[in-house]
């Protein structure tokens, strides 16, 4: 009995000195690393922040889920900026480093000008924001979990026009200088002239303007009863602020620049009822969704946002895709180019359940998406906070 009980002592001992040296050599292997390279600074950085936010999220679930396959994940920030230059700087400064896959840039004017870059060298770039047409064709290796802005932007004017019928003359404003606004006018435009409505006036913008005294007046003087506004979170929160304070009373419907809570802070007050079509939304029941809203609401003590969801996402697909990758050919045996275009293989072929929902992708990187939302903002009495009501999906 006492020769049983020490031999028993001995292998549990044993046992605990494997595990230990297992748990040191999988801390002691080197972290696989994922770039990040969004608008930290600049008119997009309410964009940028949010995207900070869901990537980290993502990092931090997945390290504890075990990484890729007993690997950490290690993101690597880059700043992209808000214009072409800082995304072309950030992008060749994480191509000449040991990064397996590029998560961004955030704006679709930006990734015209750094994906080709990118393409050139051979590494997978997710887009977690671009809607614009035609950021899947810049090349292989360029995919989105963004859905373009002809899928979306749609369902906000159907909404609206939902919620009130008698609606006929409708007034457009967009940001000129951004491709995404430009792009996406273009779908709103088509909308509402295929729906018979009367486009009674198109005024443009700059996402740099703060005064929109001569917009508002020449759009006004057509007494439309329903304004389509296309730009970034912080212009286009001061346009509707000052649409309502020259008397606006109509609805307003937003594109996806205004798919953050950072714009509540902007149009204060102003931003309850405002229509927007989202491509997400926390009340989706998947037990991943359920995971990424606590953790968000955990973190930021609000509902999760869509280009939070969205980075999410794009960090979780490159993570699986690695690991799947890693399971048929040990990626730590792989130089870096190899890697790099096998990973951009295994992201293309995989099916996603992420916060989005189920997602997949076109033999061009195109995002496949079954589920969309339309949602109104509700504000809160301190006008600096609120959030995006649901009033309908398909």
């Amino acid at each position: 009995m006492f020769k049983s009980r020490h031999k028993l002592i001995f292998l549990i001992a044993l046992l605990m000195i494997v595990l230990s040296a297992q748990m040191l050599m999988a801390q002691d292997q080197e972290p696989i690393r994922i770039a990040i390279a969004v608008a930290e600074t600049g008119n997009a950085s309410l964009f940028g922040q949010e995207q900070i936010i869901g990537a980290e999220l993502a990092a931090a679930y997945f390290n504890e889920q075990g990484g890729v396959n007993g690997r950490p994940i290690e993101l690597v920030r880059q700043d992209a900026a808000t214009d072409e230059a800082g995304a072309i700087s950030a992008f060749n400064t994480l191509i000449a480093s040991d990064v397996v896959a590029i998560v961004g840039p955030t704006l679709s004017q930006q990734a015209f000008a750094a994906d080709p870059i990118a393409e050139e060298a051979g590494i997978p770039v997710i887009a977690p924001s671009n809607t614009a047409p035609g950021i899947p064709e810049v090349g292989e290796f360029i995919s989105r979990v963004s859905a373009p802005v002809t899928v979306v932007a749609p369902n906000a004017v159907n909404a609206a026009l939902a919620m009130d019928p008698s609606i006929t003359d409708v007034a457009v404003f967009f940001a000129q200088n951004d491709a995404f606004s430009s792009s996406e006018t273009n779908v709103f435009q088509s909308v509402i002239t295929n729906a018979g409505l009367n486009l009674t006036t198109v005024q443009t913008f700059q996402t740099t303007d703060t005064d929109f005294t001569t917009q508002i007046t020449n759009a006004l003087a057509t007494n439309p009863q329903l304004v389509v506004i296309s730009g970034l979170a912080v212009d286009g929160g001061n346009l509707i602020r000052q649409l309502r304070e020259f008397g606006y009373t109509g609805l307003i419907v937003g594109g996806n620049g205004f798919n953050t809570p950072n714009i509540f802070p902007v149009c204060q007050q102003f931003c309850e009822d405002l229509i927007v079509a989202q491509a997400y939304s926390p009340l989706n029941p998947s037990e991943i969704n359920t995971t990424f809203t606590q953790l968000y609401s955990d973190s930021q003590q609000r509902t999760a946002s869509q280009f939070s969801a969205q980075a999410f996402a794009a960090v979780q697909v490159i993570v699986e895709a690695l690991t799947r990758l890693d399971n048929i050919t040990p990626i730590a045996d792989l130089d870096q180019a190899t890697l790099r275009s096998l990973l951009n293989l295994s992201i293309l072929a995989g099916g996603y359940d992420t916060p989005l929902g189920s997602i997949s992708f076109t033999p061009t990187g195109e995002i496949v998406q079954a589920e969309f939302y339309v949602a109104q903002v509700d504000m809160n009495d301190d006008g600096q906070t609120g959030s995006f009501t649901l009033v309908g999906g398909e």
